[in-house]
């Protein structure tokens, strides 16, 4: 199934023209089919009355909120007009931290004091972050524009805590892939895998490319190199990727998951990206292209959180509530470009949109991309390969 078969029928599913088992049946998204079925409403929650999408927000009434909010997140992953909006509703101003791993966030978090209150995590981190306490149980009668019947109910589910259980750590984002961006105006041979990314990192486009500052995602596309899992914690299979990492990284122009900088620049040519800034950069410089390996890969979703003992508490509730909100969290979504999984924002989200490749890519590209597993946010094989690699 090509992209604009795959397109009209996902337009016909979304707008209720066939049922979600006669989509998933037709197009054989497997693994990626709770992603694009997150663009109906779903999961069998009771429904709260009917949402009006065009609706303003107003802050919570009777409730301090203070005068600030912390938030820990990632890099170029907020409108600022958004944060401002919410500024000038409340009178709290967002101060934002920014981070490039779950695992900095995570150590940050276990050292403590860190003056957090909203946090901005992926799926994969939930299990870690529920055993060790560190994130609040979400009270949802303090953020009463969240619908879960909005939302698909798999795509809530790594926030659950015990899994299977009904309290919920944290309300969706977005979601997206791990892929790489590509300058094709100076990099000008065909890229369409992880093998092309190392390989010609190595060769033709040697002090040009860059990888996250990730161990997830950099051992991770490392791994799918070799053909193995995302999420592989063999210790030979690791052996492997550590391999191909030393071998790159004397080519590399930087370790960082801040890499928009230097791909508007010109100093890179070649990076590891998130769906968004692949949206952002093909925006602003359309020579920019987003691959996603042909290997397969990493598929996401974060989400946003309370960080356990807040000191801006009621700010932080009061926060959640606002982007969950259709109109806001579309609006939030034409900046950062990432898919959003509500169905009543979605319907506010213009067609170019929904319409684009790098936001919603082919299902064949999709189908073999994995979500990050818990395992790899602890286990220490994978922390120590990433060490080494850093320090060589």
């Amino acid at each position: 199934m090509d992209r604009a078969q795959f397109q009209k029928l996902y337009r016909d599913y979304e707008r209720g023209r066939i049922d979600r088992r006669t989509f998933l049946q037709v197009s054989g998204l497997g693994v990626a089919a709770a992603v694009i079925a997150a663009c109906t409403p779903g999961g069998g929650a009771a429904s709260k009355p009917p949402v009006d999408p065009n609706a303003d927000w107003k802050p919570p009434t009777g409730v301090g909120l203070g005068d600030t909010l912390n938030m820990t997140t990632w890099p170029n992953y907020h409108d600022q007009a958004t944060l401002d909006k919410f500024t000038s509703l409340t009178g709290v101003s967002v101060a934002l931290t920014i981070f490039g791993s779950n695992e900095e966030m995570l150590a940050q978090l276990q050292a403590g004091s860190t003056g957090w209150d909203v946090l901005v995590p992926t799926n994969y981190t939930f299990e870690t972050y529920g055993k060790l306490k560190l994130l609040e149980a979400l009270d949802l009668t303090k953020i009463p524009n969240f619908d879960a019947a909005r939302y698909e109910a798999k795509f809530l589910e790594p926030a659950h805590y015990p899994a299977g259980s009904k309290d919920l750590y944290g309300i969706s984002k977005d979601w997206g892939t791990t892929g790489y961006v590509v300058n094709t105006k100076e990099a000008t041979a065909p890229m369409t895998s992880w093998k092309d990314f190392f390989d010609m990192a190595q060769g033709d486009l040697s002090g040009k490319v860059m990888i996250h500052d990730y161990q997830l995602t950099s051992i991770g596309n490392a791994l799918k190199y070799h053909g193995y899992s995302f999420n592989s914690v063999d210790p030979n299979e690791l052996a492997k990727a550590e391999e191909l990492l030393l071998a790159v990284k004397p080519h590399l122009f930087a370790i960082s998951s801040d890499y928009q900088p230097p791909m508007r620049a010109g100093d890179a040519w070649v990076a590891m990206a998130w769906t968004g800034d692949g949206v952002q950069l093909n925006r602003d410089i359309p020579e920019i292209e987003y691959v996603i390996g042909s290997e397969g890969g990493e598929i996401w979703s974060d989400f946003y959180a309370v960080v356990a003992g807040a000191a801006h508490r009621d700010a932080a509730y009061a926060f959640l509530d606002y982007m969950a909100v259709p109109k806001v969290m579309a609006a939030d979504a034409g900046f950062h470009g990432y898919p959003i999984v509500d169905s009543a924002g979605i319907a506010l989200l213009p067609e170019d949109f929904k319409n684009n490749p790098i936001i919603y890519p082919d299902a064949a590209l999709l189908s073999p991309l994995e979500f990050g597993a818990a395992v790899t946010l602890t286990d220490q094989n994978r922390a120590d390969l990433w060490n080494r690699v850093k320090s060589a």
